[in-house]
């Protein structure tokens, strides 16, 4: 078991270092090959690659096609024009609920967090400056929008992290309502009280809205179709996916062909976004399966029964030592759907076993996993969060501890509420 924790701090140490984990997980996982007594080749060839390989034919479509439907809501201009309709409904005096609300609805529509960040920006420059709120609140206030309650809570959500536990739990994607909506509350509307709590104590102590160094970089003249036009393909994806109960694949798949017949005239732009959207999947794809593959290789090697027995040992309610595991792992990969990958690939089976012997809902344990993938994945060193502050021209110094607060501390404060629901009863 040492060698696994071994592997597992060569894991975050490199990935916390910037290192990718496409290669740093063979690492990894060949540290935990070594102490296991297993032969390293064959643990890369064969164990490595079929945990690799099998998450890559299952989820590639999901991924493939998640990547090019919100490539092309951004390039046709209806990512841009949804947040904008929304930020002018909600006014910019409420510069701060605008921006959290317009990156929640295109998340929760099935646009990827990357589109998001930079679909919104533009606006959330904009809306700041009218209100002459400081910029550092902006990476917070998209992090609450897109990394949090839509990625991870409210029920039927189309984001991978809410799809990948169905295939461990037989569930579907509107799992645990209840514990999903008191989750998302947790965190919508304590992310939204902690903000703006950060505006007064900024505003009071002087701070104000400055322009980027970066602003003539920033692209916010793009012309945008009509806004009932464009949430349609946004809302399409949920319909298709929660009510008539289609494959994700189909749902996506519905998603982009509407997006194409809305945007006949943009026909030129087509073929040049999705080959990006394309392109871009490929990374992402292979980052949550080389994170997979390293759990394969834990599942394999004996001590890997002593670590189940610890975790599962963890006295009270089963979802507690899930929660700890997938949030352990999303921390030392920087990935919510690389943690969540590893800990239900090694200890799935021994959950949903739990489940139906301590006769606690799947949906339960579909839900806590979800969660808590949503939690230590956004430390630091995790991609998204590097990719927002990049985009937003914010260091870490500026605007990390919001970013922490609202989709670290409060996500894992929500876990817990949930956890205590699942024991009442109450799904």
């Amino acid at each position: 078991m040492l060698g696994i924790i071994l592997g597992l701090i060569v894991l975050m140490v490199l990935a916390y270092r910037g290192w990718s984990i496409i290669w740093v997980a063979p690492i990894a996982a060949g540290v935990v090959a070594l102490t296991g007594g297993l032969d390293l080749l064959d643990a890369y060839k064969d164990t490595y690659m079929e945990g690799f390989v099998g998450f890559a034919k299952q989820w590639f479509p999901v991924f493939m096609l998640g990547a090019v439907f919100g490539k092309l809501m951004e390039d046709t201009g209806m990512a841009s024009s949804v947040a904008a309709s929304l930020t002018k409904l909600i006014g910019k005096e409420r510069a701060i609920l605008s921006v959290l609300v317009a990156s929640a609805v295109l998340t929760y529509g099935g646009v990827s967090l990357f589109v998001v960040v930079f679909a919104v920006y533009p606006l959330a420059l904009s809306l700041f400056k009218e209100a002459n709120i400081s910029r550092r609140l902006i990476p917070g206030t998209v992090a609450l929008g897109a990394f949090t309650f839509t990625m991870t809570a409210i029920p039927g959500t189309p984001q991978i992290q809410n799809l990948i536990p169905m295939q461990y739990f037989n569930t579907g994607p509107t799992a645990a309502p209840i514990m999903g909506i008191t989750a998302a509350l947790i965190m919508g509307v304590g992310g939204y009280l902690y903000l703006r709590w950060r505006e007064k104590k900024l505003t009071a102590n002087g701070e104000r809205y400055t322009e980027p160094d970066d602003k003539n970089n920033v692209k916010n003249d793009q012309e945008t179709p009509n806004v009932i036009l464009s949430i349609l393909p946004l809302v399409t994806v949920l319909v298709t996916l929660n009510f008539f109960k289609w494959d994700i694949v189909l749902a996506l798949i519905s998603g982009i062909l509407l997006i194409l017949i809305l945007n006949i005239p943009q026909y030129k732009k087509f073929i040049k976004s999705m080959n990006g959207g394309a392109v871009g999947s490929v990374t992402a794809i292979i980052n949550t399966s080389a994170a997979v593959g390293f759990g394969t290789v834990v599942r394999a090697v004996p001590g890997f029964d002593r670590l189940t027995e610890l975790l599962l040992g963890i006295k009270g309610n089963p979802l507690i030592s899930e929660a700890i595991a997938v949030n352990i792992l999303a921390g030392a990969t920087g990935s919510a759907s690389g943690g969540m990958g590893i800990a239900l690939e090694a200890l799935g089976s021994k959950y949903y076993e739990l489940a139906l012997e301590t006769g606690i809902s799947p949906e339960a344990f579909h839900r806590i996993a979800s969660l808590a993938s949503g939690g230590l994945d956004s430390l630091p060193h995790n991609g998204a969060v590097l990719t927002l502050l990049t985009i937003t021209a914010m260091s870490h110094k500026d605007s990390y501890k919001d970013i922490f607060v609202v989709s670290v501390a409060i996500p894992i404060l929500s876990v817990v509420v949930a956890i205590i629901l699942a024991s009442l009863g109450i799904y």
